[in-house]
Formats: C-alpha cells, structure tokens, sequence
C-alpha cells in the first residue's frame, strides 16, 4: 500500500480538520470553508490514512471525535499560528490580494461601522470579504480556535493571548416611543416599567453592561429577544422600552426615541478584541486601523 507522505498535511488540510473537530460535522464544516461535502471528505479520509486514526466516529446525527484527534487539536493550531507568522514582515498591500476575515459582534457594532468600512475599502479596489457571527457575551475560543479573527464587544474576554484596544464609550439610554408614553422619570419608575431585553445564545443577557446598579430591583423583562434588529417593533406603538447604548440610535434603534437614564449608571464601552498571533500580521493591523478610523468619527 502506498503511503502518504507526511508534508501533504498542508495548512488546508489542518484547517479543515479544526473545523470538523469545532462543527462534529462533515457537511457543517463544508458550509463554514465553502467547499462540498465531498472536499471535505476526501480531505478527512487524507488526514486518516497519515495519521493512522479514523479521527472521527459517528454518533447519532453527528461526529465524535476520537481521543487522538481531541489530542491534536492544540498542536494542530500551533502549526496554524506558526505558519500564519510566517506572513510578519511581508510586503503588504490591500488591493493586492484577497482579504477575508471573521468578525464576532453583535447587532449594533456590526452596523455603524462595517457598511462604511466596506463601501469605503470597495471604492478603493481592496478585496475584501466579511463574515459575522453573533458574539453575545463573546468567549476567548472564538479567537483561539481561528472562528474568528475579531470581536467587537463592550465585554471583552480576558486571556494572557488576548489583546483589546477600546474602540468607542458611549452613554445608556432609555428607548421608547414618545407617541405613546414618556420615559421614567426616576429610579422607581424605571424599575417598574415594562422592559423589552436581549438575551444571547449561552443564556447571558444584554444587561450586563449595566455597572453600578442593583439590577434585581428592576423589574423581569416582558419580551425578551435574541438580538437588538427585534427590538422596535416591539417598543412602537407601546409602553415597553429598552436600554441600550445611545449608539445603537444611529443602527438598529434608529427608529425609536431616546431619553438618558434618570439615575447615575456607568458608559459602556466597545472594545476590538483579537488573538496575539494577528498582532502583526500587516493585513490584520490594515483592518484594526481602519476600524479605529471610523469608530473614532462614531464616538458621542
């Protein structure tokens, strides 16, 4: 029998095996590369037969994976990350090549600043491609395992490989519909209204960014949502309100009117969040330089 020889296992390769360890699934790793089914199979039948393990066993409507592929997944992404370094240094310009990047973000991050950010890199001739996945309250795996690349988020995670730069601060305010009622005029009147909330997938919600309050006076939320885009038709026409960044008045909630809280409550900040290994990658430091640029014209 032929072997296959060990320098095959190239960089697409471990790529592709990441994400079937990440999806236990071979046609949901398929739609993340953007690749058939049948390249992703043929890839992990590659990575069997020179490694000597099935990698993988079925169990139910998915894979489970075996104790050798469980053990590789750290070395695997090592490899990634020293390859990735190989690119430091490298002679970089934007137009020149193809850019595609994950970003982890929720609702309102994701569109005050990355329409402008891709209008302006198209008109410029830049090939760039965007992926979103919702970031709720964004967990450090994201960066670590390459799901993404970026998060913007007002609840950074925390890691010694984690870095953060503040991107915006912006004041909470109370969302509402002044056709219909007027906002709270106090703390109690506050605690007693009818609150629409976001609630993020891992069950955590978007009152989180609430500092400096004692949250359980408030009373529970009427609706609650999975993410900010369901919040106005909710609010309009009733007595249910919001709170949430006054950003978010120039993205999801710009249909909505806005009042600032009657009680002292901290700004929430918005950070961009990245792994140590695109620190200097020149196409990533290109891209966090344009996002501080417009963010920086963002800021209230």
């Amino acid at each position: 029998m032929n072997k296959i020889d060990f320098t095959d296992l190239d960089g697409k390769v471990l790529r592709v095996f990441l994400t079937i360890l990440e999806e236990s699934s071979v046609s949901k790793a398929a739609d993340r590369l953007g690749v058939t089914q049948s390249a992703i199979s043929h890839t992990l039948g590659k990575l069997r037969q020179v490694l000597g393990d099935p990698l993988f066993v079925r169990s139910g409507q998915g894979l489970t994976p075996t104790e050798r592929a469980l053990a590789l997944k750290e070395p695997v992404q090592q490899v990634l990350d020293k390859m990735r370094a190989l690119t430091v240094g490298r002679p970089f310009d934007p137009v020149s090549e193809q850019m595609d990047i994950q970003i982890a973000t929720n609702d309102m991050p994701r569109e005050l600043i990355f329409p402008e950010l891709l209008r302006e890199t198209r008109d410029e001739g830049v090939r760039l491609r965007l992926e979103f996945i919702p970031s709720g309250v964004p967990d450090p795996d994201l960066l670590r395992s390459d799901r993404c690349q970026l998060m913007l988020t007002p609840l950074p995670p925390d890691g010694p490989d984690i870095f953060q730069k503040r991107l915006i601060t912006s004041p909470l305010m109370i969302f509402y519909d002044a056709a219909h009622h007027d906002p709270p005029k106090d703390w109690q009147a506050y605690c007693d209204s009818d609150h629409v909330e976001v609630r993020f997938a891992d069950g955590r919600n978007a009152r989180a960014v609430m500092r400096g309050v004692d949250q359980s006076q408030i009373r529970p939320p009427v609706v609650t949502l999975p993410h900010f885009n369901a919040i106005p038709p909710f609010v309009k026409g009733s007595d249910l309100i919001s709170t949430d960044t006054a950003l978010i008045q120039r993205g999801p909630l710009a249909t909505l009117d806005c009042a600032p809280l009657p009680f002292e409550c901290d700004p929430v900040s918005i950070y961009m969040v990245w792994h140590q290994r695109s620190t200097n990658d020149p196409a990533h430091r290109w891209l966090r330089t344009r996002i501080e640029s417009i963010a920086a014209n963002l800021q209230t």
